[in-house]
């Protein structure tokens, strides 16, 4: 019925139609991480850490109790720590935003949901060992963009160009 030209002029009109294909490229964005943490500890400390609920905090933030946060009687507010029990070897990083406690021999105080995540909620207290953890900034580079850049367009060929069809 048909011959071998005729079906290929019916096919090439549609070959030609789909010879590019759009493919967006997604980018990250490198400003959403903002700190890294040095696994090297700057200081530490051994004792025994407690938990607390329910009151104002001495950095003026207000208390949640399922927050990963601790008190410490000199450290900065906001310095990030890892707590380790030493019993149970688990860990957490919590980040200072209080004062405390204030009976000897205790170095730290958790919220209730950071002693719970510890797994030292139901003992009360444990031996823990304080590892204060150093922060390093990203790289920041002063040429980058804020603004949301539009996204890049790859264009790549699904089917080979009606052009080289007709040539052969």
């Amino acid at each position: 019925m048909f011959t071998k030209p005729l079906a290929l002029l019916l096919i090439l009109p549609l070959a030609a139609c789909t010879a590019l294909k759009e493919t967006k490229v997604a980018k990250s964005d490198p400003l959403k991480t903002t700190a890294l943490y040095k696994v090297e500890t700057v200081k530490m400390e051994h004792g025994i850490a407690s938990w607390y609920r329910d009151h104002r905090t001495a950095s003026m933030e207000r208390f949640d109790g399922n927050a990963m946060a601790g008190a410490h009687k000199t450290l900065k507010f906001g310095t990030k720590v890892r707590v380790v029990d030493l019993k149970t070897n688990k860990s957490l990083i919590v980040r200072i935003n209080d004062r405390g406690p204030y009976i000897r021999g205790r170095v730290i105080d958790l919220t209730v949901g950071a002693a719970r995540k510890l797994g030292i909620y139901d003992r009360g207290i444990a031996k823990v060992r304080v590892e204060v953890l150093k922060e390093i900034p990203l790289l920041q580079r002063p040429n980058l963009h804020t603004k949301p850049q539009p996204k890049s367009r790859v264009y790549t060929q699904a089917a080979k160009p009606a052009s080289n069809l007709a040539a052969r």
